[in-house]
């Protein structure tokens, strides 16, 4: 069995690939994959070890683990755009798409997504020690099985933390209980300029694996493509996979979710896509220099894309 590991679970970002093993997709490609959840750092860690095939997870997040991607590639994508909002308690003051309102503030923000974070914030010229934001993952979220967008909206309910920084799943989960409002999205415009492009959800694998298995990889992108059309197709389809994999609550609202992202699940990786990650790498300290699109991504499988 192939093994995809992935840093959060209960997530729209990552959802086809989850929806590609539950569906059956993989199997109809004639690949035994499964996805399995490995918090904060682990997945990145686990196909650098060789302990995964695949990860489904953030682009530049493949950075931690193949320094300027070497030795690994960018297969397909999830989903497009920068996943993460900002939701900040629902009494808190703040217009739409004011990055200021965190000043002061304490922010639940994972391992890996906090880059993207902090990459807004001193886009918005907001200096975290001088402003006093607080940034860190809320208790409970790095451990075993934890997905950090349910756990953010907990702490978010219970006053722990002021706001966090998580993906869609999590924000919704919050606002349908009262507790948070959705102050910044930046895949919908919100925000600095570029924002939205800092990093993309994706498939990626090791330049091994490709070598190894040239037809299991190309079978496991295939699956990808069919499970964004499946639920471009019928956004439904997200609740049964959802009741096999999340908590009870979160498999009741995934459609929601999964229907108002259906013009992110796209599978091409463009050369924008890249620039713009390539761009925020470098501001972040990830990169020294911008990678070459085709040392980044597989082109050898953008033609299943389509």
């Amino acid at each position: 069995m192939m093994k995809i590991a992935t840093p959060d679970l209960v997530t729209n970002s990552y959802f086809p690939a989850l929806a590609a093993e539950e569906l059956g997709l993989f199997r109809e490609q004639g690949v035994d994959a499964h996805v399995e959840l490995l918090p904060s750092l682990g997945a990145v860690t686990a196909l650098r070890e060789g302990a995964a095939d695949f990860v489904a997870g953030n682009s530049h997040s493949l950075l931690l683990g193949f320094p300027a991607f070497a030795g690994a590639k960018l297969l397909v994508t999830l989903s497009q755009g920068t996943p993460w909002l900002l939701v900040m308690r629902s009494d808190l003051a703040g217009r739409r798409g004011d990055v200021a309102v965190v000043k002061g503030r304490r922010i639940g923000a994972a391992p890996g997504p906090d880059r993207a974070f902090l990459g807004l914030l001193a886009e918005a010229e907001i200096d975290p020690a001088r402003d006093g934001v607080t940034i860190a993952a809320v208790p409970g979220s790095l451990d075993p099985g934890a997905s950090f967008g349910v756990m953010a909206a907990d702490a978010l309910e219970r006053g722990v933390v002021d706001g966090f920084w998580a993906n869609a799943l999590g924000s919704e989960t919050a606002v349908r209980r009262g507790v948070g409002k959705v102050v910044v999205d930046v895949r919908r415009g919100d925000g600095p300029p570029g924002a939205g492009h800092y990093t993309f959800a994706a498939l990626s694998t090791t330049d091994k694996v490709i070598a190894r298995e040239p037809e299991r990889v190309a079978g496991a992108v295939r699956a990808i493509v069919d499970a964004q059309r499946a639920l471009k197709k019928d956004p439904a389809r997200a609740t049964e996979v959802g009741r096999r994999r999340f908590p009870p609550a979160s498999a009741e609202i995934i459609a929601a979710v999964v229907e108002r992202d259906l013009p992110f699940y796209d599978p091409s990786i463009s050369q924008a896509s890249i620039d713009g990650m390539n761009r925020f790498a470098q501001a972040v300290g990830m990169l020294s220099a911008p990678v070459a699109y085709d040392d980044v991504v597989a082109t050898r499988f953008r033609n299943l894309w389509s």
